[in-house]
């Protein structure tokens, strides 16, 4: 990576795992994918559901739909920390000493368990009718687990999603209503430091890998070149 530092987070990985080729020219030379259409309005609810669990935070108190769900955990409670790992240049990290890389992650929030195990809990906020779990969502709590235990806490090797899912039959009348669930993965966070490895000798070859066989933009790219003059 001519000389530069390796930082790599949940998203690096997912792109990896999809193709090294793409994951290559992103972090060597800046060549990234198309972006898709902004989700302007998925980071206003994400900015919004932290303020919400903030107040509950600081006052103490219990969440609702921690309750209603049955979820025998409190907010973390220590908010100067929680910011941290919520900051996008800095999150919750961990240095290889033998890769000489960093690995880190942005968390929405922590979940504190009576016997002081911590798990990540995600906002996720949806147009369609039902929560769909994607992979690139496991491997998000994976790395959160693994990230958690390689700074010295404990956890129940467990994550969990917070489903905000826009209720449409129940209309738009100045506001926008929510249907609320939570969901309780179970991780498993074994895997995550192969892949980390994987990663960071992919980056530091010099030339980039082959594409991956399903991935869609190399498809787009040799249909492309039957066009281009």
């Amino acid at each position: 990576m001519n000389g530069k530092s390796i930082q790599l987070s949940p998203n690096s990985l997912n792109l990896f795992l999809e193709c090294p080729h793409c994951f290559w020219l992103d972090k060597n030379l800046g060549i990234k994918r198309p972006p898709p259409y902004p989700y302007a309005l998925n980071s206003a609810v994400d900015a919004l559901l932290k303020e919400e669990f903030d107040a509950y935070r600081s006052k103490k108190l219990e969440h609702p739909l921690l309750k209603e769900n049955g979820i025998k955990a409190r907010l973390f409670s220590n908010q100067k920390l929680l910011n941290q790992w919520r900051n996008n240049f800095a999150g919750i990290r961990y240095f290889d000493e033998t890769l000489q890389a960093t690995l880190f992650g942005a968390v929405d929030d922590i979940l504190e368990f009576a016997d002081g195990k911590l798990a990540a809990l995600d906002y996720k906020s949806t147009g369609s009718k039902t929560a769909n779990i994607y992979d690139r969502f496991q491997l998000q709590l994976d790395t959160y687990t693994f990230l958690l235990e390689k700074n010295g806490y404990q956890t129940p090797r467990k994550g969990y999603l917070a489903f905000y899912i826009v209720d449409k039959e129940k209309g738009f009348i100045d506001r926008l209503p929510f249907r609320k669930e939570i969901m309780e993965i179970n991780t498993n966070p074994s895997d995550i430091y192969a892949i980390f490895n994987d990663a960071v000798l992919i980056l530091r070859q010099e030339k980039p890998p082959e594409h991956s066989q399903d991935c869609q933009f190399k498809k787009w790219l040799d249909g492309a070149k039957e066009y281009i003059i």
